[in-house]
């Protein structure tokens, strides 16, 4: 599954730095399009299992909590993979698709994410939630 995802992404350009960059600058409408049927999908799926009351591998029944919306959170977060997303010109997604693409250089971004992991595992404890 992870090859096959790994092509579709190839194929649909969706690794390109260049379509970022058209993205971040507005020019171009094909990552908001893929980005935007992605969510529709998720929206979808998740109706769909909610509606056949799909259960869960350990046959428990599959429920979804609503959240409380946190808006600065997600402006914050979100702004925050924002400028990583833009200034490394790839998504998180498909870093490993780009390494395999022979972008080595793209290592430096994989251990930057790692790294950045790591520190939000360190201070998680004191971060609000």
């Amino acid at each position: 599954m992870g090859i096959a995802f790994g092509v579709v992404l190839a194929k649909a350009e969706i690794i390109s730095w260049f379509r970022i960059y058209e993205m971040f600058k507005f020019q171009s409408f094909h990552m908001y399009g893929v980005i935007g049927s992605a969510v529709l999908i998720g929206i979808i799926g998740v109706q769909v299992m909610k509606y056949q009351k799909v259960k869960s591998y350990y046959n428990e029944d599959l429920e979804l909590q609503p959240k409380k919306m946190q808006i600065a959170r997600y402006l914050i977060g979100g702004g925050i993979f924002g400028m990583g997303w833009a200034l490394s010109g790839a998504c998180p997604g498909p870093l490993f698709i780009l390494v395999g693409y022979g972008y080595y250089s793209i290592l430096v971004v994989i251990g930057s994410a790692l790294l950045g992991t790591f520190v939000y595992g360190l201070l998680y404890k004191y971060l609000p939630h």
